[in-house]
């Protein structure tokens, strides 16, 4: 008698034996007291996982055994309802009084009482989703009709053409491969109110993504907007897979209906190249890469002490004389072509301008803002030439009004933070200056933000600051100014909101990418609104990584970005209680292959430190779970 059983699509437990034995020996073995053939049941599968203090026995432990004499094993071991593949059986309590939690060298198998819900292979995991169990076939000459004509979407299709179809496949293979199939031709695309719609803060991003089951069926892709088109566009290419065997590319889990849309506005990426140059390429990379885990916002910290690489056309002496070097520099029209490069990907660029410290770069070019030779920053404010140097500035960047410039983005980042103020009093005209107008160091320094403040806001900008400003002057800020808190441990983000500002969520170092002993897992646990009153959550915009750029540079700035900043999108996008690290793992792992097969260096997400190469050989996919 031969029994067979596909293991992999979750039948019965007291039908899931592969062997061939004589019928009275396998009486015996159904009949014997197996604890966990008792019921049926479904084996539930949990990559790079384990639950501790729940052993049953651990007698097979490193003997190499596979997952089906495992499984054997178990159904012969009184008591046992799982395993690891080190080999340790599990009782009933793994999952219950016994938590799993992550765990780099081996995988959870462990008996249910129902199938495993099936998770769309999709990052950030989606707002709303329903699937059915059917694969389709993709046409390889999928056509793309309803509205597509606009420049902006007709150049995501493009692109996502090429990504969702990587192989080539001729014609004679693709005929072969869509007979006696479910084939899917068409895409249509609907845009439901506004093709040309501003990318700005609070930009419609929602989508409704369809895909049948049906012979000759449509997908549909459905937005308010053409950047929830975009979105949509990057859910679709995550569930089209190539298979090799049948030279075809399918969706597996059809038919597929999914809603979604971000759970906060504002998720971004902060580049730093002021600490090191990045060329145009790189943050051409960067900006593709964020599209890839729907992040919208790219802050650029543009220029600090180490460098001013920025060509201002008002005052080009601070890049000649402020640059690295005279290669490492980038003009207005730079600057206008990654703006616009991003802006086609659905994604907006903030601009940071951080005075009156991490200034010191300014004072080579511009002495006369700076307090002394010997004392570089902060930058002085007891003279106008400052502030109007920093209005011909901001204009350059801002065009002088809102929604225009290099910079269109209505946010503006002036940074703030870490202001060592005693240069101003040691400094006798900045200490004359402070007496003559009844100024502590600390009102001196709320009189600079707040001079600058008036002048970002007369060009038609809100004003973004770093907690410091929220620390020293509170209420005192213009009621506009949005807190970017970064020392979680010292600004309470509940007195922030509870007064009727809005912030951002910038945790050091949970969310700072150059913490390289900063897991995915302890990224993905942080919640941006802990604490916050319902009726206040709206005033916590999101926020993001930051990537510090003193340990980066071309060579490893992506790798240093990626894993972490994709747990910290799916936290910015995915709904509240989307929380759970061992499901997020084989997603996160696909995530990382689909990555790498777009050319976006992803450090593994097994590394204890971020960036490190791999531990040794091995298959990108052999660290996902199949989602079948």
């Amino acid at each position: 008698l031969t029994l067979t059983v596909d293991l992999c699509r979750g039948l019965p437990y007291a039908s899931a034996v592969s062997t061939t034995m004589a019928p009275t020996a396998l009486a015996l073995l159904l009949l014997a007291p197996l604890s966990a053939a008792a019921a049926e049941g479904y084996w539930w599968t949990y990559p790079h996982a384990d639950c501790g203090y729940c052993d049953v026995t651990d007698e097979y432990r490193d003997m190499g055994y596979n997952v089906s004499t495992l499984q054997d094993l178990c159904a012969t071991t009184d008591g046992c309802y799982g395993f690891n593949t080190n080999g340790i059986l599990k009782s009933s309590d793994c999952g219950v009084s016994c938590t799993i939690a992550s765990e780099s060298s081996c995988d959870l198998w462990v008996l249910r009482d129902t199938p495993q819900p099936t998770s769309p292979p999709v990052w950030p995991m989606p707002a709303s989703y329903s699937s059915g169990d059917a694969t389709v076939t993709l046409s390889t000459k999928l056509t793309w009709s309803g509205d597509v004509d606009s420049d902006d979407v007709a150049d995501a299709i493009s692109r996502y053409q090429d990504l969702m179809f990587p192989h080539a496949v001729s014609d004679s293979s693709a005929a072969a491969a869509e007979e006696d199939t479910v084939v899917v031709s068409e895409v249509v695309v609907s845009i439901l109110e506004d093709d040309a719609a501003e990318l700005q803060l609070y930009a419609d991003e929602s989508y409704t993504l369809v895909v049948p089951a049906t012979d000759g069926g449509k997908i549909e892709l459905s937005a308010p907007t053409q950047w929830g088109i975009m979105r949509g566009l990057e859910t679709l290419s995550q569930l089209v897979l190539f298979d090799f065997d049948a030279n075809a590319y399918t969706v597996d889990n059809s038919p597929w209906n999914i809603e979604d849309a971000p759970r906060f506005p504002h998720r971004q990426l902060m580049i730093d190249t002021a600490r090191h140059y990045e060329p145009l390429s790189v943050i051409r990379q960067v900006i593709d890469a964020c599209t890839f885990a729907k992040v919208n916002t790219i802050h650029w910290h543009l220029v600090d002490d180490q460098s001013f690489p920025f060509d201002s056309p008002s005052h080009p002496e601070l890049a000649a004389k402020g640059a690295f070097s005279k290669y490492e520099r980038y003009t207005d029209a730079d600057v206008a072509s990654i703006v616009e490069y991003a802006r086609k990907r659905g994604v907006r660029v903030m601009v940071e301008v951080d005075t009156p410290g991490h200034a010191s770069s300014w004072c080579a070019g511009a002495p006369e803002i700076c307090p002394s030779s010997s004392c570089l920053s902060p930058l002085n404010p007891a003279t106008n030439a400052t502030f109007d140097l920093m209005a011909d500035l901001f204009h350059d960047l801002t065009g002088g009004e809102k929604r225009l410039g290099l910079f269109p983005e209505t946010l503006m980042h002036l940074g703030g933070d870490e202001v060592d103020t005693s240069c101003w009093g040691e400094t006798p005209e900045i200490q004359a200056w402070m007496d003559d107008n009844g100024f502590t160091e600390d009102d001196a320094y709320l009189y600079y933000f707040n001079r600058v403040t008036e002048i970002a806001i007369a060009q038609g900008r809100e004003v973004v600051g770093w907690d410091e400003i929220w620390e020293n002057f509170g209420t005192s800020l213009d009621p506009t100014t949005i807190v970017a808190a970064w020392r979680t441990w010292a600004i309470n983000s509940t007195d922030v909101t509870s007064k009727g500002y809005r912030m951002l969520y910038c945790p050091d170092s949970a969310w700072y990418l150059d913490s390289l002993d900063t897991t995915w897992e302890a990224r993905y646990a942080e919640e941006p609104a802990t604490g916050v009153a319902e009726e206040d959550e709206h005033l916590v915009l999101g926020g993001g990584g930051q990537m510090w750029g003193e340990t980066a540079d071309p060579s490893d700035v992506l790798p240093t970005i990626w894993p972490g900043m994709a747990a910290i999108a799916e936290r910015l996008w995915s709904p509240r209680d989307v929380t759970d690290t061992v499901e997020a793992a084989p997603r996160l792992a696909g995530f990382r292959c689909l990555m790498e097969s777009r050319g976006v260096p992803f450090a593994p997400i097994t590394n204890l430190i971020s960036r490190s190469a791999p531990s040794g050989p091995g298959s990108c996919t052999a660290q996902r779970r199949r989602h079948v």
